[in-house]
């Protein structure tokens, strides 16, 4: 019978074959002569540091990683795990991608899971130093080994395993928003603010209404309490200011729970409802624990309330104040997007010309198409439907469908399936009016779609076929 390969059988094979000695190996790694020779010939053999074998791959002139499989032994050595070596190659695996030998090494791990509170520290180390990707194999392990469902170590794994999957793709942070949700109760107060922020604006994106009413009236609740307890009950002993470490200022929380709120009744089209909410985040200077930051976030509250109030008196068929909404759109360049959204719903709403409006921004529109963020990609998403509508509503017919398709292709792009099904109806409602080159057009984002989806699912039964 062969005896197994290990790591030391394969360097001392390389060895001969390369004609080395330990001196002449030991010049061309930089490694100590003896050293080296202890590595292979110790009794018993000195381990071999993740360096090391970095460094001997790279005088055998093998590609990064050759070793790292049998590295797996080493880190087990004697069958006991050395954390002086697992930990150095668990990151260096996730560094380089070598998702396989994590999973080997976690896999050994997880016989004893007494290691989970160790794998977890790792993790919140990763995830402490920006290294958020390379952190999920670890919050993973964390995750499918806690034997404590109820520990606040895995409700943590679950929300930072959840801030590290939110990404470009809609669909998949509705996976990821879903997975968390069920723990987002059992996380420290800090955390749960956090959480539920990145909730809404999830839900926003995806514009599923009821979720961001639903997630803003938690964010109220929590923040107040939060509030009570740290400035206002004197008998309470949770003020120490080093305990509670949130993304933002707890100001922040307060006021976005009520602008949540007060957004999601205005897309349900509840506009007075709404409008009763926006004195709540209006003028929040009154709050207590202000620092330079909170007071921006006042400061950006107070605009806020009064760029939705000129958008709630707009979609109420206000349009005595359309002038001087236009004039606060030229002050605050920022609103411009979501201003002329609100314009264009509002025009389509009441059918009224807003013609020499689109005209006057014209500059700013041909802008749009270049913001990148999710956040205005969104609302330009908005923007090219209502120009849709509103040009159809105008009967220049091919102007619409441009708008419909330019829409079709960024929704596809951010794989926001509601959007996508929205223009797919509106193109089909102004079908027989689109010329040979837009129907081409359409056609093709179609089978585009249908691609996306075979190669995901692997079926040939296609949502968007329209074959």
């Amino acid at each position: 019978m062969e005896n197994a390969t290990t790591i030391r059988s394969e360097i001392e094979k390389e060895l001969k074959l390369g004609g080395y000695t330990f001196n002449s190996f030991g010049q061309a790694t930089g490694l100590n002569r003896g050293i080296f020779s202890a590595m292979l010939n110790g009794n018993p053999p000195k381990p071999i540091s993740v360096r090391q074998m970095d460094l001997i791959t790279k005088a055998f002139n093998y590609p990064e990683g050759w070793l790292y499989d049998l590295y797996v032994d080493e880190c087990f050595y004697d069958g006991r795990p050395h954390w002086k070596r697992v930990k150095p190659f668990l990151i260096r695996c996730v560094e380089v991608g070598n998702l396989r030998c994590v999973e080997k090494v976690l896999s050994r791990l997880m016989e004893d899971l007494n290691h989970i509170p160790t794998i977890f520290a790792l993790a919140e180390e990763l995830y402490e130093g920006g290294k958020l990707q390379e952190a999920i194999p670890f919050y993973e392990c964390v995750i499918e080994n806690e034997k404590y469902q109820h520990s606040e170590r895995l409700a943590i794994s679950h929300y930072k395993l959840f801030v590290a999957s939110v990404g470009q793709d809609l669909e998949k942070n509705l996976e990821s928003v879903l997975r968390f949700i069920p723990y987002r109760n059992r996380l420290p107060e800090s955390y749960q603010l956090d959480g539920l922020l990145k909730i809404i604006n999830i839900y926003f994106y995806l514009h599923k209404w009821d979720s961001v009413e639903k997630y803003g009236d938690e964010l109220c609740t929590l923040a107040k309490t939060v509030y009570l307890n740290r400035y206002e009950n004197n008998n309470t002993k949770r003020r120490v200011k080093d305990e509670f470490k949130t993304e933002k200022n707890l100001v922040f929380y307060y006021g976005y729970g009520y602008l949540s709120k007060s957004t999601a009744l205005q897309k349900m089209e509840k506009f007075e409802e709404a409008q009763s909410y926006i004195k709540y985040y209006a003028d929040l200077s009154w709050f207590k624990g202000l620092n330079s930051e909170g007071e921006q976030y006042v400061k950006m509250f107070s605009l806020w309330a009064k760029a939705n109030s000129y958008t709630l008196d707009m979609l109420l068929g206000k349009r005595d104040v359309l002038v001087e909404y236009i004039s606060f759109l030229n002050q605050h360049p920022e609103e411009k997007l979501s201003g002329l959204l609100t314009i264009l719903e509002s025009a389509n709403k009441y059918n009224f010309s807003v013609d020499y409006v689109l005209e006057s921004f014209s500059a700013e529109i041909d802008q749009f198409k270049f913001l990148d963020d999710v956040k205005n990609r969104n609302y330009y998403c908005c923007f090219l439907y209502q120009r849709a509508i509103y040009e159809y509503k105008s009967n220049n017919l091919e102007k619409g469908t441009n708008y419909v398709l330019d829409c079709l292709a960024l929704s596809l792009i951010s794989r926001n399936d509601s959007d996508f099904k929205q223009c797919v109806a509106l193109f089909e409602v102004y079908r027989e009016f689109a010329t040979y080159e837009q129907t081409k057009r359409y056609e093709n984002i179609i089978k585009e779609v249908n691609i996306y989806e075979k190669r995901l699912f692997g079926g040939t039964s296609l949502r968007y076929s329209i074959f």
